[in-house]
């Protein structure tokens, strides 16, 4: 599997060229609006991201205010715009996610690193783990589950594709010992994550309850990271209904840190492997 672009990864980025420009123009956003004649609130929507299109002939009065004269950076601008209204893999199931999906961004990520308490990370899980995940709780009918499963499975494969992205997984030992599903599946599970770990590009480490109390008692994280340099990392927080998005640097650089320390609380990537195995025994043992 080539790398997929991302749409919203080449929005970001020509979102930022263009606030970029302007600042170069040394105009605020305010300046900038009234000279093209805009409202403040559509050209911060567009350096903001929160448009979904930018069209041609907007990119160009922009340019032309910010005297952008040279014919490369301005064609490179249009690819961007143009890239950024392709459809990924994933759009067929806007019906499971909504308007943003994690796989958009997963799709240019280099690196990965994810924390997880409950559940063992989306990205690591066998399809019987996934579906009693999904089977849990409230119902859900079993066509939607089929669906929720085919989009987890089909994310799956940007861990073993040419180039495949970095994961840097940590994982709460409660998730480890969560039953979900019956025994068998925790097995298999269990099984699965052993067998990732040994993938060159896939590091797990297990933390442990004797670690105590840690940074990340809050909930939950993943930081991407991404090929070029120009896009900057980006931070997910799965919510209950909806999805966080976090792009502040200072924000960004607090996650990262508190991944840091996660990792420091953590068993290696040895030691976790044994006590991975440790747990599988005890579900061997129960069947």
């Amino acid at each position: 599997m080539a790398i997929e672009r991302s749409p919203s990864l080449r929005l970001r980025r020509l979102a930022a060229e263009l606030r970029r420009a302007r600042e170069q123009a040394d105009l605020t956003g305010s300046q900038a609006a009234k000279k093209l004649q805009w409202s403040a609130g559509k050209l911060s929507k567009i350096e903001k991201t929160e448009t979904k299109r930018i069209t041609s002939g907007d990119i160009d009065k922009m340019l032309d205010l910010y005297e952008v004269n040279d014919s490369q950076a301005r064609e490179a601008m249009h690819a961007l715009a143009k890239d950024a209204k392709l459809r990924g893999w994933w759009s067929k199931y806007k019906d499971v996610f909504g308007d943003r999906a994690l796989p958009d961004f997963e799709a240019e990520a280099s690196v990965i690193r994810t924390f997880t308490t409950q559940t063992i990370p989306g990205l690591l899980q066998t399809p019987g783990y996934a579906e009693a995940i999904f089977q849990g709780g409230r119902y859900v009918s079993p066509e939607e589950i089929r669906r929720r499963l085919e989009f987890r499975m089909e994310r799956r494969e940007i861990l073993t594709r040419f180039r495949p992205v970095q994961l840097r997984a940590v994982i709460d030992e409660a998730a480890l010992r969560r039953q979900i599903g019956d025994t068998k599946t925790m097995c298999e599970q269990l099984g699965h994550l052993l067998y990732m770990a040994q993938l060159p590009n896939i590091d797990i480490q297990v933390l442990p309850f004797s670690a105590g109390a840690h940074a990340a008692l809050a909930a939950p994280f993943t930081i991407l990271e991404f090929w070029d340099p120009l896009d900057t990392p980006i931070v997910y927080v799965g919510t209950v209904t909806d999805a966080l998005f976090i792009e502040e640097a200072d924000n960004v650089t607090q996650y990262s840190a508190t991944f840091g320390d996660v990792q420091g609380s953590s068993l290696s990537t040895a030691r976790s492997a044994a006590f991975i195995k440790e747990v599988a025994a005890t579900q061997e043992s129960d069947t």
